[in-house]
């Protein structure tokens, strides 16, 4: 008998959930072990300035320790796909492009980086024609910049090359 659905391949989900747990294990003891330097007890003046750190940073530590056991060792582990090769190709697909938009708000700024990126994902991702997508970013940026730059009196980060300059703010 034939399978109708073919088996998904990936990575199983309890071997996440441990990486994770993992990771999260090495942040709350970095935490707990800064927040002991800091001074995690008691002054005269009330708690120091590590007290609540240490206790947040034990909170994830436990927590993880927790996770990690019953990812790896407990009874009923999580033996699923965790994500196939099509949905990470999904995720990567957003994932990227938001990764290289945050680099270049620091060339160009919030603005100038904002409506290239909404312009290449519509064209892209979400099939719009360029005429439609070039202008939908144009106006959300122009109202964008209005709004704060002009109205609001709050300047947002234009970036280290100021594209914007001309416009004198």
């Amino acid at each position: 008998m034939e399978h109708e659905e073919s088996a998904r391949t990936g990575i199983a989900t309890w071997v996440v959930e441990a990486v994770v747990a993992a990771v999260l294990l090495v942040v709350g003891i970095v935490v707990v072990i800064e927040s002991r330097r800091l001074g995690a007890g008691w002054t005269s003046d009330g708690p120091g300035s590590g007290y609540f750190p240490f206790y947040i940073g034990l909170i994830i530590t436990i927590s993880s320790l927790g996770v990690l056991y019953q990812s790896v060792l407990g009874k009923e582990r999580n033996t699923e796909v965790f994500v196939d090769r099509e949905q990470l190709v999904r995720v990567l697909s957003v994932l990227l492009p938001a990764t290289v938009y945050v680099g270049a708000i620091a060339l160009v700024g919030i603005y100038v980086a904002s409506a290239i990126y909404i312009a290449l994902f519509m064209i892209v991702l979400g099939k719009y024609s360029w005429i439609k997508s070039v202008v939908a970013a144009l106006a959300i940026n122009v109202v964008l910049f209005c709004m704060f730059e002009v109205w609001f009196k709050v300047p947002l980060y234009k970036g280290s090359l100021d594209p914007l300059a001309f416009l004198g703010y």
